[in-house]
């Protein structure tokens, strides 16, 4: 049974379509001013083919139904007012059934709360995929290849509800990559259309590499990692310290963020590793770079770090991964 659930408009002259949704999930998703190709990097395949013959049919009629990368379906019915414009409102039909039946898990995004040193307040999560079973069991999952693109539809979606709970424009969402995410323009297309269709300022979605996947090929990602930057994506370069760290290749790397890695916070008691975090902090900030302390699991230590210069503060004594309505719930406490 079809629902109405919101209003779309097309404008011929401009060539973008305006999405006015009121279910959460959908509004964060596709509520906004897309450029046809944006929007189509958060629709499936087929529904990529047929958007803009289905917007300019010849007689004026639209009924065009769209799959969201998710599997959720939504028709837009409606027809031109004028040789300018065309509107029409949006019905939601419910789930695709294009995925295998006896499937029993599937991909759960969860956020970790990134903490200012200064202000104590949250200013950004984390996004971590989990899988959640068939009795809602969640597990970690170890190797993010092929989850890039969901994982930051669903940061993206996220991250819009995150900004109107906290009251907060200015709240960051990070997700992890890989070096095979860095292989294809695919990432740099979607960033762009995030971008563009959240009207996300540049930096608000964060793409973080480990330094081993950094370095598997330096100049082809060095080269993927400028086409993000200049595409919006916010570069941090995760897990530092914790391999053969090479600042050579700092001094190339676009990165706005170190995320220094947990063996070495856990190590705190250690004075020279007191002196070599310090240094670290000193090092990111002249090169123009915010520094985060990872696996932080004592807020005792808190001030000891942001006395050794760092910014950010993750961990379970800040915050545990929790789902989005626990991230909304916890942004208003």
């Amino acid at each position: 049974m079809s629902v109405p659930i919101g209003e779309w408009q097309w404008n011929k002259s401009t060539q973008r379509l305006t999405l006015s949704l009121v279910p959460p999930s959908l509004e964060r998703l596709l509520s906004g001013d897309w450029a046809l190709d944006d929007l189509s990097n958060v629709l499936d395949g087929l529904s990529r083919q047929r958007l803009r013959n289905g917007l300019e049919t010849p007689d004026g009629d639209v009924a065009l139904e769209l799959v969201t990368a998710e599997g959720s379906i939504v028709h837009l019915a409606g027809g031109a007012v004028d040789d300018y414009w065309s509107r029409g409102v949006i019905l939601s039909v419910g789930e695709s059934t294009g995925a295998a039946e006896d499937s029993v898990v599937e991909l759960l995004p969860v956020f970790q709360p990134i903490l200012c040193l200064r202000s104590h307040r949250v200013e950004g999560f984390e996004a971590l995929a989990r899988w959640e079973g068939e009795k809602g069991a969640q597990t970690p999952v170890g190797d993010m290849q092929g989850l890039a693109s969901s994982m930051l539809i669903h940061a993206a979606e996220s991250l819009v509800g995150f900004r109107k709970t906290a009251r907060n424009p200015n709240l960051f969402v990070q997700v992890n990559i890989t070096s095979l995410d860095l292989e294809g323009d695919e990432l740099i297309d979607l960033i762009s259309a995030l971008q563009s269709g959240h009207k996300f300022a540049p930096g608000s979605i964060r793409l973080e590499l480990t330094e081993q996947d950094a370095l598997r090929d330096t100049q082809q990602t060095l080269n993927r990692l400028h086409d993000l930057k200049a595409a919006g994506a916010g570069i941090v370069l995760d897990d530092f310290g914790s391999g053969h760290s090479s600042f050579l290749w700092l001094a190339d790397l676009p990165a706005d963020a170190l995320k220094v890695d947990a063996s070495l916070i856990q190590q705190l008691d250690n004075p020279r590793v007191e002196t070599i975090l310090e240094a670290l902090t000193l090092m990111a900030r002249r090169l123009g770079m915010t520094s985060t302390a990872e696996g932080v699991e004592d807020e005792a230590i808190m001030p000891l770090l942001r006395t050794l210069g760092f910014d950010h503060a993750q961990g379970f004594a800040l915050g545990r991964p929790m789902s989005v309505s626990k991230a909304e719930a916890f942004l208003s406490a």
